[in-house]
């Protein structure tokens, strides 16, 4: 369990080495003003998401220590640079991931795909409705999506 009154030292340990004030600490981790006011006077306790937002900007600050004192602040030096290895490599995965998906979405959404041999496909036919002037494609319906000018839907699966 972590004791507020320790976190919030430690916390303030950490805005006095970056010589920040509360608000640009809080603008810097990407969380409200007043949730870090809330932090700073005792009202709440950290979330596990505001804890790893710090980590993630300041990447000296060590998890143990923040959240229990055990540690040092600053991280010593090889720590930070395996952090900071391992956060290139991560972002090197994601960017390489993401651009594989690219290249495929890309390859998938504007190719036309052409199979030989294939059997001509039977078109069904479907009646039409009086209240609508689309022409129904072929294949079974799966759904029908109504969306209302409220922001409301009704899903109908015939």
């Amino acid at each position: 369990m972590v004791n507020i009154d320790d976190f919030v030292k430690r916390l303030e340990i950490i805005l006095d080495y970056y010589s920040l004030n509360a608000s640009t600490f809080a603008d810097k981790i990407g969380v409200q003003r007043s949730s870090m006011s809330h932090l700073l006077s005792g009202r709440n306790k950290p979330s596990l998401d505001f804890v790893l937002k710090i980590l993630d900007v300041f990447p000296d600050v060590d998890l143990y220590w923040i959240l229990n004192g055990k540690g040092s602040f600053p991280k010593r030096e090889e720590e930070i640079e395996s952090f900071k290895i391992e956060k290139d490599l991560e972002n090197e995965r994601t960017i390489a991931t993401i651009s594989s998906q690219e290249n495929i979405m890309a390859h998938d959404l504007f190719s036309s795909i052409e199979i030989e041999n294939e059997k001509p496909s039977q078109s069904i036919k479907q009646p039409e409705s009086k209240t609508s002037n689309i022409t129904p494609a072929e294949g079974e319906i799966e759904k029908i999506v109504f969306f209302y000018k409220n922001g409301t839907f009704k899903v109908y699966v015939p």
